[in-house]
This record gives C-alpha cells, sequence and structure tokens, in this order.
C-alpha cells in the first residue's frame, strides 16, 4: 500500500539514536549511488529562476529512492522558503511506488546524523563542549545528533545573525541543555572540542590558529566550489577524513588548500565508508586534531528514507525488503 509520510510523520521516525545506525549499516554494505542530475530553470528572458537536482539510489532486490530538490533563490521575495525536496521510494524489484516523503525532513536529519556518525569515530570519546556555528535547519539538530554518540555537556551556538542564535539557544535550553550564545567565534572556537558548521559561507568563518589540539572540526556547508567554511589552516597537520570521494570534486573548503599544497589528496585518510567498514582506523592521537568534510550523498537520504518506510511495518517484517517472505542480505 502506497503511503505518504508528511513532514510531522517522516521527522518522528527518524530519532537519531535509530537513524546514525541505519546510516552506518548503509555505509557498511553500499548502495549504488550515481552521480546527481543538475538541470537549470530558466525564465523567457534567459534568466537562471531555478535548480532542480535528482539524486538517485538504490540496493539490488530491495529499494529504489529518488530524490528531488528544486532551489529558487528568488523565493525569498515572495515569503517562500527557497528549497522544497520530496523523496519517493519504490520497490527495486518491480518499480512499484511505496512511499512519498518529506525531502527536507530526509535531508536535514540525515545530514546531523552522517556528521555524529563521523564523530563517534574521530572526536575524542570524553568531548564534552560543541560549538555549533550556524543556526539554521542543520545546525539547530546537531546538538541532539551528537548528544547521542559523545558525553556532551555544553553547547555554545554562533551565527551570523544573533537572533538566530539567540533563538536556537532558547530552544536548547528549554530542552535542558546547557546551551549558551557565543558571542565571540575565535573565543568560542577555543572553548570547543567539536566544531560543527552548517553555514552558506563563502568566505572562511573557523580560524585554524584557534582550534584546540586533539579538537574536531565537522565541515557540512561548502558544497560547491566557491563556498568555504574553514581556513588553510584548519587543514595543516589534521588528520583529514571526507563522506564520499565526490568531496574533493565539489568543496572549497577542501579545492582551495589542496590547490595551494597545505595537504594532497593522498593525505586524506579515507571516507566515512571505510570507517564503518573498519577499513581505516579512526582517531589514532589525543593530541592530534581531525577534520571530516562532507557534502551529502544519496546513499545516506535512501537509508534515512528505509528507515521512516519500515517504521510502519510490522516488527516482524522489518529488514525483509519491499516484500515480506523473501528474506535479503
Amino acid at each position: 500500500m502506497f503511503t505518504v509520510f508528511d513532514a510531522d510523520a517522516t521527522r518522528a521516525a527518524l530519532p537519531f539514536d535509530q537513524l546514525i545506525p541505519a546510516l552506518k549499516r548503509m555505509f557498511e554494505h553500499g548502495c549504488e549511488v550515481p552521480l546527481r542530475h543538475s538541470h537549470a530553470l530558466c525564465a523567457a528572458d534567459g534568466k537562471q529562476t531555478g535548480t532542480v537536482l535528482i539524486m538517485p539510489a538504490w540496493q539490488s532486490g530491495r529499494y529504489l529512492g529518488i530524490k528531488t530538490v528544486n532551489i529558487f533563490p528568488g523565493n525569498a521575495g515572495v515569503g517562500l522558503p527557497g528549497l522544497h525536496a520530496t523523496y519517493m521510494l519504490y520497490d527495486a524489484s518491480t518499480g512499484v511506488p511505496l512511499a512519498q516523503l518529506d525531502g527536507n525532513e530526509i535531508t536535514a536529519r540525515r545530514t546531523a546524523a552522517a556528521s555524529a556518525l563521523a564523530a563517534s569515530y574521530l572526536a575524542a570519546p570524553d568531548a564534552q563542549c560543541l560549538l555549533v556555528v550556524g543556526a539554521g535547519r542543520v545546525g539547530s539538530l546537531l546538538p541532539e545528533a551528537y548528544r547521542t554518540v559523545l558525553p556532551i555537556r555544553r553547547v555554545l551556538v554562533w551565527d551570523r545573525t544573533p537572533a538566530h542564535a539567540l533563538a536556537l539557544v532558547a530552544r536548547l535550553q528549554a530542552l535542558g541543555l546547557d546551551a549558551l550564545l557565543a558571542d565571540d567565534l575565535s573565543d568560542a572556537v577555543r572553548a570547543a572540542d567539536v566544531v560543527s558548521c552548517a553555514t552558506l559561507a563563502t568566505e572562511p568563518l573557523v580560524r585554524g590558529a584557534c582550534l584546540r589540539p586533539g579538537s574536531h572540526l565537522d565541515l557540512i556547508g561548502s558544497f560547491t566550489p566557491l563556498m568555504r567554511e574553514a581556513d588553510d589552516a584548519c587543514f595543516a597537520g589534521a588528520a583529514v577524513y571526507v563522506d564520499t570521494d565526490e568531496a574533493v570534486h565539489k568543496s572549497g573548503d577542501l579545492l582551495g588548500p589542496l590547490s595551494r599544497g597545505v595537504f594532497l589528496p593522498a593525505d586524506i585518510r579515507g571516507t566515512l565508508a571505510d570507517l564503518c567498514g573498519g577499513k581505516i582506523p579512526g582517531r589514532s592521537s589525543d593530541d592530534r586534531r581531525t577534520v571530516f568534510k562532507s557534502v551529502g550523498t544519496a546513499l545516506e537520504d535512501l537509508a534515512a528514507a528505509v528507515l521512516v518506510y519500515e517504521s510502519r511495518r510490522s516488527p516482524l517484517d522489518v529488514g525483509l525488503g519491499p516484500n515480506p517472505g523473501h528474506a535479503l542480505t
């Protein structure tokens, strides 16, 4: 039976204590992830008005998922969000549609969960202070995600718009967290065990000179060559990891330092799949800084969508694929 999961239902089915392990399993077992399709939409005068991204992923004999993202920057002028995403889940054996899910919730929650998953391997296991840089949709989810894998006791929040940071601090405090506004970003970086950035910055916000020895830097923004959240010094001498090999070709945070010889492609330790599969070690030193750069992957979307879809099924059926009755490896 075809099921529609609205934003509330999608969110409710993706608690981080279930989503993070689901991502780990998908990174361990893998799936097919073609390059995403990108199409420009133009008005009659030829001016680009929007972009459509199409991101498919599938596991043979199990599930096929396709996320569509419509990006229309001009929507701000008419009081509408600039991004709308939908997710369709199908039976990969027959192509039969199974469910439609809220793509915005899928994207935001899987992004925060992937950062927390990486931190479970790369951050100091006793990390207690988290700095969130950027108080938007993804940034607001990071404290909950990180607290699932690390003993975070204090959360500092910084945003270019202080009112946004204050609003997030208030929400976190209402949840019982020790959350504080970070007035000075450099001072907050110096105090943090983990720094997680979720912004659309095009110039570096985090300075490597301020990062503590042994700290972990998580970079979520900078998913295009023109975007940056961290300066070159953040990478010098650090152990650098990426979510997928595609990150090296997309992110300004990596392309800039690589072009200047701050580090070499061979210096990147590996991917999140390598970490989850035990192919490479995670943190190996108390004093060496770690950096995780993500640009997102449809693998994460598929893992999240399957978790949502199977949440409505009998516990006896979960893990058996779209058609209960045939076990899948």
